[in-house]
């Protein structure tokens, strides 16, 4: 009596000498350790399994694709600056008369104190 396959799994399982199964769980612990290493607060991740029936003279042949998307793992925040002069500054040009600027140049050292 020859074995009938009744579940999707047990098809999973079978394609590809079972190298597609093992694909699948490399993808699932590359995502999750993507996700695990996200900057964000959030992050998404996605594994899409595509299988194609191909019926042929009584016979059925099996494609298996998989596809995965990761999360980027580095994120960099953006920094504002602004155009002051044609050239980008940090300080916001409504803020820059605020604070007058300060001496940030040494005291000079009194020789004849010492």
């Amino acid at each position: 009596m020859s074995r009938v396959l009744r579940t999707f799994r047990e098809m999973i399982g079978l394609l590809s000498r079972g190298d597609f199964s093992q694909h699948l769980d490399r993808q699932m612990t590359e995502a999750v350790d993507a996700l695990e290493a996200c900057p964000a607060d959030k992050c998404k991740a996605e594994i899409t399994v595509k299988i194609t029936l191909e019926y042929e003279l009584g016979r059925i042949d099996i494609k298996a694709e998989s596809k995965s998307k990761l999360p980027e793992t580095v994120k960099f925040m953006k920094t504002p600056f602004w155009a002051i002069d044609g050239q980008l500054s940090v300080e916001h040009p409504n803020q820059i008369d605020m604070f007058p600027a300060r001496n940030t140049a040494p005291e000079p050292v009194d020789a004849e104190a010492s």
